[in-house]
């Protein structure tokens, strides 16, 4: 598993007021299980969770074809589906910027996707850096593993899936690798497709 150290260039608190702009270094890691998924990306401070969300689902390999929520500070964030209300409203994530938190001072919260399956993500901040107008806005530099595929059952699902598809003599081998219609790699990494994606989404 590589270090969690931030690689980037580092913008230290006495800088940041006189930077043209800032982002923020954000380490997203996959909760309990194994290989372990993370992903390192690059956003802009200014983004609102609604944008942050898009970042995510590109940056794991998530399809949004799911409901979807931020727990931070303790409250919770995302949209409200009218066909499934939820008994505890959620603020609005398209008027909330990453920034306000910031300068919370805070420095980890949880994005949960998939009700269902149950998808638990911790996002850290790990770095304020200063923003570059060499690259694109939003980037992932670094991670490990692919996510899981859509809707195989959380991670009991997933545990199953992965013993299946490895062993032709499982009882599930055939039923597993028919459904899922193609050679899955639970160590496949690609750093250029995941940066093409997210190049799709403006901030």
């Amino acid at each position: 598993m590589a270090s969690r150290k931030a690689t980037a260039p580092r913008a230290s608190s006495g800088r940041l007021k006189d930077l043209v702009g800032v982002d923020v270094q954000l380490r997203i890691e996959l909760q309990h299980i194994q290989p372990h998924v993370w992903r390192r990306v690059i956003v802009p401070e200014t983004i609102t969770l609604a944008k942050l969300h898009l970042v995510l689902q590109a940056a794991m390999g998530w399809t949004d074809t799911h409901m979807h929520e931020y727990e931070i500070a303790g409250k919770r964030y995302g949209t409200e589906d009218p066909d499934w209300p939820s008994d505890e409203p959620r603020l609005d994530e398209r008027r909330v910027r990453l920034k306000s938190f910031i300068e919370a001072r805070l420095r980890r919260f949880t994005y949960l996707y998939d009700f269902g399956d149950g998808w638990e993500h911790e996002v850290t901040v790990e770095d304020l850096v200063a923003s570059k107008a060499i690259r694109q806005p939003i980037v992932c530099t670094a991670g490990e593993n692919a996510c899981p595929p859509e809707d195989v059952g959380g991670e009991p699902g997933y545990e199953t899936f992965l013993a299946a598809i490895a062993d032709p003599r499982h009882e599930q081998h055939a039923e597993l690798r028919d459904w899922i219609g193609y050679p899955f790699d639970p160590h496949a990494f690609d750093l250029n497709a995941i940066n093409q994606r997210l190049a799709q989404i403006k901030p």
